[in-house]
């Protein structure tokens, strides 16, 4: 792999990419097209794809920032909160989840394929592999405070949590449906 840093034009054209990214998405969902994200930047499909060969390496690199915060959020929870707090933690942590998995559309599906043996490989791959064990370190602190059941896996966890991120994309108010659902998903996953 070339570690050289990038020229000066080219961490530019990288940097423009992303933010223009960022926002097709934001506006037409995870699967904005390529093409016009390139022309909107000013430049050519070729700069796009030298950068990000794939739509899913570009959808990691703007969704990198907001994937570094979800997982130092998780830390801050683990280093803040006690045993009696393990629950609440789990659920502050999935909603700050869910709140970010609803810009752009797309990105609670994106994550859930992005979970499978074949992206093992990929950016985003890793990033759901890295949020994945965010959460099975919350998960694990509330099932041993005796607050969850023990049986609940932290990837079906993640998978469900993504399924409520989808189902709230298609209502007309994506935070209150997320809470609601959230709700009930907890009254399933408690003990007693």
């Amino acid at each position: 792999m070339d570690t050289r840093p990038m020229r000066a034009d080219a961490r530019r054209n990288y940097e423009r990419l992303i933010t223009t990214a960022r926002t097709a998405f934001m506006e037409h969902g995870t699967g904005a097209s390529l093409d016009d994200i390139a022309k909107r930047a000013g430049v050519g499909s070729g700069t796009l794809y030298r950068h990000f060969p794939t739509r899913d390496a570009l959808l990691h690199a703007v969704l990198r920032e907001r994937i570094d915060g979800l997982l130092a959020h998780a830390r801050e929870l683990l280093a803040e909160t006690g045993p009696p707090d393990a629950e609440a933690a789990l659920g502050r942590w999935l909603r700050t989840y869910l709140t970010g998995a609803a810009t752009p559309r797309g990105t609670s599906t994106v994550i859930i394929e992005a979970m499978s043996a074949e992206w093992a490989d990929t950016g985003l791959g890793a990033a759901a592999a890295a949020i994945c064990d965010a959460l099975g370190r919350l998960l694990d602190r509330a099932q041993r405070a005796g607050a969850i059941r023990a049986e609940i896996d932290p990837g079906d966890l993640l998978r469900l949590t993504n399924a409520i991120g989808v189902a709230s994309e298609r209502t007309a108010d994506p935070g209150a449906y997320a809470d609601r659902m959230l709700a009930l998903l907890f009254a399933g996953l408690r003990t007693g």
